[in-house]
């Protein structure tokens, strides 16, 4: 995949765990599913932002947060990825762990001709994915092959 704005760069595989880590964030802080953040953003402004990922990554992430959620008008909801029982769950994973799951499942199940934001959006939109964000049952905690063999297995 290319940058759309330097023809010569390629897209690295950083820039799109860097949109999954934002992703994550974002949809933390708003109380709303990861595809509500994929899905209310245009995969035109996603070619955009992934090929401005090398610099974004370098400001502050509340900075970016805040810009996103201004700029693509995203909204708080009720969903809230923490409300988990305690008996079953000691540790949330953290945006970044989170982040390295849905980066590792995407380039996993990349299909031939298919770019990183074609893919992050098809994952996102699967429905594997509220599996993976309920931390009662562990399945983001399997190993990446696990995972990746249930998206294309359509489930556990």
């Amino acid at each position: 995949m290319k940058n759309i704005f330097f023809e010569n760069e390629t897209i690295k595989e950083n820039d799109l765990y860097f949109l999954c880590y934002m992703i994550e964030r974002i949809a933390r802080r708003l109380r709303q599913n990861n595809k509500y953040i994929v899905n209310n953003i245009s995969k035109e402004e996603w070619l955009r932002l992934i090929s401005l990922a090398g610099v974004l990554h370098c400001e502050n992430p509340l900075k970016v947060e805040d810009e996103w959620i201004e700029e693509y008008h995203l909204e708080n909801g009720t969903f809230d990825i923490k409300d988990v029982n305690p008996e079953l769950v000691s540790h949330i994973p953290t945006e970044t762990q989170m982040g390295k799951v849905y980066t590792r499942l995407i380039v996993d199940t990349l299909l031939p001709g298919e770019n990183y934001v074609d893919g992050m959006i098809r994952v996102y939109n699967d429905e594997l994915c509220e599996i993976i964000d309920n931390y009662n049952c562990g399945a983001y905690y399997e190993p990446s092959y696990v995972i990746a063999r249930a998206y294309n297995e359509g489930g556990f």
